[in-house]
């Protein structure tokens, strides 16, 4: 009885201080709804406020929300003589604004876990028959995450202190094992970015995808590796052949003893786990992988410091079901939703797509070699394309172009030349003179190249 007085009391404060504070109601009107609030009354009063502000900008006075109510036709003259009395009697008193926006941030999400929680009930008892029950942990996520953002900008003159230590800070960066990836990218990506390598059918996506998983591992990093394509134990395969210096054909031969050994050896060498989680083609969305990086959390503590998703095109999308959507859009929508994952959990993601069938064969691929949408370049952070011929694979080696580049100037070091070795699905860096296809820019880099110490390092 007293919760719901309590309860009762604070919706009219907040409703009071959405038509009275204007600070306070550009701060929180974003995160209410209006299934928040208990009443029919009151969610009819704060749908009102809120198509006010939302049409004209400006907050409404009481008289202007009874004669809107007045134009309403989906309530009764019983409710309106009530919600008009709901509006006459809200009195404002001045609060502490912070204590106000937190708890009236508290309420949202308390509301947001009650709803979602019954929305589940409705799930599992096959009351929605839009959602199956794999939604619930999404779902609950999503209310679990509801949080208002206080900051309303950089002062530019005020915070120049926080300006300053933001440009002398150490951001945290996941390292690649090969040379000329580290100089283009200035050490590593960055949390919270996406990152796409371009190529054609069998050149190497996955190839290059389970090398940096591998060398992640050996760094010591939690790796996440989800497979829409292939299956997990052949992912699993690629992997332990590049860690345990074995060819694909071999591991199949190698003695269950040595098998121990090695992996022993790789478990003691590195503190680092890798996991391995496969969806059928299509069928998986960002929703999914939420989903899985929270379960991971909680059942095995397990918080990756990378994710692959290989790959971006065979991804679903949460927003969209497919069917008419244009594949510009549709593309573009997966590559925005995988973003969102990679910022909301402070990570990177690898991703790889297609090339046009132009793209297959050619050793110089660009942006519009990009199958299906040229949205995926707008949104990914970090673009490259890989690309090889019958020369070059004759050479073991594979040739890298930058296609866009947030971290470095994608002029410098535009194209190079990287090793294979296909048997053990290892890359690795090749000797100085190898690198014949550089442009002028390129080479007045290498001449003065502080990694040069590093030319001759394998892995």
């Amino acid at each position: 009885m007293v919760q719901s007085l309590m309860t009762n009391r604070l919706e009219d404060t907040i409703l009071s201080h959405l038509i009275h504070n204007e600070d306070y109601c550009r701060k929180v009107l974003p995160f209410l709804k209006d299934d928040y609030f208990a009443s029919r009354s009151d969610k009819v009063l704060f749908s009102e406020i809120y198509a006010f502000v939302d049409k004209y900008n400006n907050l409404p006075t009481k008289e202007t929300l009874i004669i809107e109510l007045g134009n309403r036709k989906d309530i009764t003259e019983e409710e309106y003589k009530a919600i008009k009395q709901t509006i006459n009697g809200l009195s404002y008193e001045e609060n502490d604004i912070q204590w106000l926006l937190d708890t009236t941030e508290k309420f949202c999400k308390d509301k947001a876990v009650n709803n979602a929680v019954l929305n589940g009930i409705k799930i599992l008892d096959g009351k929605d028959k839009k959602r199956t029950p794999e939604a619930i942990p999404s779902i609950l996520s999503e209310a679990l995450a509801v949080s208002f953002d206080n900051h309303i900008g950089h002062d530019y003159i005020d915070d120049a202190d926080d300006r300053f230590d933001w440009y002398h800070r150490t951001e945290l960066r996941l390292p690649f094992d090969l040379q000329y990836f580290n100089k283009i990218t200035k050490g590593g990506v960055p949390q919270k970015t996406l990152n796409v390598c371009l190529a054609g059918t069998g050149v190497g996506k996955s190839l290059f995808m389970c090398h940096l998983a591998a060398s992640s591992l050996l760094e010591g990093k939690n790796v996440l590796y989800i497979t829409l394509e292939m299956a997990e134990e052949r992912i699993a395969e690629r992997i332990d052949a590049n860690l345990l210096d074995v060819t694909t054909d071999d591991l199949h031969a190698l003695p269950k003893q040595m098998f121990d050994d090695r992996v022993k050896r790789l478990k003691e060498r590195s503190p680092g786990k890798l996991i391995i989680k496969e969806y059928p083609t299509a069928s998986a969305h960002s929703g999914h992988f939420k989903s899985l990086l929270n379960e991971l959390a909680l059942k095995k503590s397990f918080r990756p410091d990378v994710l692959f998703i290989d790959y971006l095109n065979i991804c679903a999308s949460s927003r969209f079901k497919g069917g008419n959507i244009s594949s510009y859009f549709y593309i573009k929508a997966i590559a925005e939703e995988l973003r969102g994952l990679a910022v909301e959990f402070k990570l990177p993601i690898f991703t790889a797509t297609q090339t046009t069938r132009s793209g297959y064969t050619s050793t110089d691929i660009g942006l519009e070699d990009t199958s299906e949408s040229f949205g995926l370049p707008a949104t990914a952070d970090f673009m490259f394309a890989l690309m090889t011929n019958e020369e070059l694979d004759s050479l073991n080696q594979m040739k890298v172009k930058q296609l866009k580049n947030r971290y470095s100037d994608p002029a410098i070091n535009r194209s190079f030349i990287i090793g294979v070795d296909r048997s053990k699905m290892r890359l690795y860096d090749v000797e100085q003179k190898a690198q014949n296809i550089v442009d002028a820019n390129q080479e007045k880099e290498i001449e003065v190249d502080p990694y040069d110490k590093f030319s001759d390092f394998k892995v």
